[in-house]
C-alpha cells in the first residue's frame, strides 16, 4: 500500500511539472509573439499552482512592462528580485519600470554598523546563506579526514586549521540565514497598486491626508490596522493607507 502512494504521489508531482512547465511554454510563446496579456494569464496560472520562480515573475514583469503597467510591472520585478537579490538584468528591468512611475522619493542613506549588518546578510537569501552552511560543513568534513590520515605534523596542523576556520564559516552562515529570514520577516514591503492614494495621519476616513501617492511607489509596511496599513517611504514619511491600494511583496 505504501509503494502505491509513492508511485502516486510521484505521479502527481511529475504531471504538476509537465503542465508547469507546458504554461511556462505557452506563456514564452505568446510573449514573443506580442500577446502580452495572453503570456501574463499563463504566468498567473503557474503561480496559482504553487510554482513560482524567479524566472516566472521576471517574464511576468517583463509583460506588464510591455503593456505599461506600472504597479504590476515593479511588483513582479521585486518578487523576482527576492528570490535572486544578485541578478544583473532583474535590476536593470526594475529600473526601468521604476522610471514610469510618477513618485520621485528621495532616498535617506542608511549608515551605521546595524545598517552594514543589514547590507552584507541581505546579499544573499536565506536559502543562499543555507547553501554556504553545507559547503562548509562539506570542507569540514574532508579537511578533517585530511588532518586524520596525515602524517606530517606541519599538514597536520594546517589542515586542522582550516578546518576550524570552515567550522566558523559554517556557523556564520547559519547565523546568517536565520538572521535573513527574521530580516525579511521585519521589512515587509508593498507596492502601492491604484493609480492615486491619499496618505491619511490616521487609520481613518476622518484622518488629514498628508499627501498623495502614485501607482508602483515602493514603501515599508510598518503595521496592520483593520482595513489599514501603516507604510513608511524611503525618505521616513509615514502615514496610513487603504489596505485595499496596496500589494505586499
Amino acid at each position: 500500500m505504501r509503494k502505491v502512494t509513492v508511485l502516486i504521489f510521484l505521479f502527481v508531482s511529475i504531471l504538476g511539472f509537465s503542465q508547469s512547465q507546458e504554461l511556462f511554454d505557452k506563456a514564452n510563446a505568446a510573449y514573443q509573439n506580442g500577446e502580452f496579456e495572453a503570456s501574463i494569464s499563463s504566468y498567473e496560472k503557474i503561480i496559482e499552482n504553487g510554482e513560482a520562480s524567479a524566472e516566472v515573475y521576471y517574464n511576468l514583469g517583463n509583460a506588464h512592462y510591455k503593456l505599461n503597467n506600472v504597479a504590476p510591472s515593479i511588483y513582479y520585478f521585486e518578487k523576482a528580485l527576492q528570490l535572486q537579490p544578485k541578478d544583473e538584468d532583474i535590476k536593470n528591468n526594475i529600473e526601468f519600470a521604476r522610471n514610469m512611475a510618477i513618485d520621485d522619493i528621495d532616498e535617506v542613506e542608511q549608515t551605521g554598523l546595524s545598517a552594514s549588518f543589514g547590507n552584507l546578510i541581505s546579499k544573499y537569501t536565506a536559502s543562499g546563506w543555507a547553501i554556504f552552511a553545507i559547503i562548509f560543513s562539506v570542507m569540514f568534513v574532508v579537511l578533517f579526514l585530511l588532518y586524520f590520515f596525515s602524517r606530517s605534523s606541519l599538514q597536520k596542523r594546517l589542515f586542522l586549521g582550516f578546518a576550524s576556520l570552515s567550522v566558523i564559516a559554517c556557523i556564520i552562515s547559519v547565523i546568517f540565514a536565520f538572521q535573513q529570514e527574521t530580516y525579511v520577516e521585519n521589512n515587509q514591503y508593498a507596492i502601492i497598486y491604484q493609480e492615486v492614494v491619499e496618505v491619511r495621519d490616521e487609520p481613518n476616513l476622518r484622518g488629514e491626508a498628508s499627501y498623495e501617492l502614485h501607482e508602483g511607489t515602493k514603501a515599508k509596511v510598518l503595521e496592520d490596522f483593520q482595513e489599514w496599513s501603516k507604510i513608511e517611504l524611503s525618505n521616513g514619511a509615514q502615514g496610513w493607507v487603504n489596505s485595499q491600494n496596496i500589494r505586499k511583496l
